[in-house]
């Protein structure tokens, strides 16, 4: 059971008499018995039975071993990333997304919360190769290029309405017809408007998602290191 909901990517605490765990990125653990009251540490041992062993297990947390070199420095901690279609395949190989055919699956939390998002994702990518778009400052021109393109479309979308209501008979259904082409220019406008919003901030919350694992990481580190000096200190203390 412990190792089975570490590698699920929760932190676990089975060492007091109320066993906890909770997700890397939660400052508080949770109770077990606050979940069901039928979670008491005996409850559970006697299900699991007593040769399983019990204490502090911390989150595994697994990243893609198929990451090609090109992507590798995609992402820096506490930075925000600029070249964005890097970071997005970067995302994409921790993911499991890339490449196809892998058994390969990621075992944090928030990683796994992400592949729910995978058309979305994938299709972004998708709308960022096909139009030459690499950068953050890619992403604002091209988001600029199509809002003035619309801009003047829906300007004379309705120059064409003001001229069908003047036109004479003959004349309306071609002036309707050139009026519905316009209006199909724009809302192909307005998606790739949508695509460029949801890009820039689905690229901040890489970023964000990418510093709470880095982080969460680094601070299981930093508490490993420190626990055998409190091991050693208790030994020096009993020998006096």
């Amino acid at each position: 059971m412990m190792k089975y909901l570490a590698n699920k990517g929760y932190e676990i605490d089975f060492s007091g008499s109320h066993w906890k765990m909770k997700l890397p990125q939660y400052k508080h653990f949770t109770r077990l018995d606050t979940l069901d009251e039928r979670l008491t540490p005996d409850f559970i041992r006697s299900c699991l039975g007593g040769s399983s062993r019990y204490g502090n297990y911390k989150a595994r947390i697994s990243y893609s071993p198929h990451m090609p070199e090109q992507y590798k420095n995609a992402w820096k901690p506490h930075q925000k990333t600029t070249e964005i279609l890097a970071l997005y395949y970067y995302w994409c190989y921790q993911l499991g997304i890339f490449p196809k055919g892998t058994d390969y699956k990621p075992t944090s939390p928030l990683m796994k919360e992400e592949l729910r998002k995978l058309d979305e994702i994938t299709a972004q990518v998708r709308y960022m190769s096909k139009h030459n778009i690499s950068t953050l400052s890619d992403l604002h021109a091209d988001r600029e290029k199509n809002q003035s393109e619309m801009n003047k479309l829906i300007d004379y979308r309705q120059h064409l309405r003001n001229k069908v209501r003047r036109a004479l008979p003959a004349e309306k259904e071609t002036l309707r017809a050139e009026k519905q082409g316009v209006t199909e220019q724009i809302t192909e406008l307005r998606k790739r408007l949508k695509y460029a919003d949801g890009i820039e901030k689905r690229s901040a919350h890489i970023d964000n998602c990418l510093d709470q694992i880095h982080d969460t990481i680094e601070n299981q580190q930093s508490n490993q290191q420190k626990q055998p000096v409190k091991t050693d200190r208790r030994r020096e203390e009993s020998l006096r």
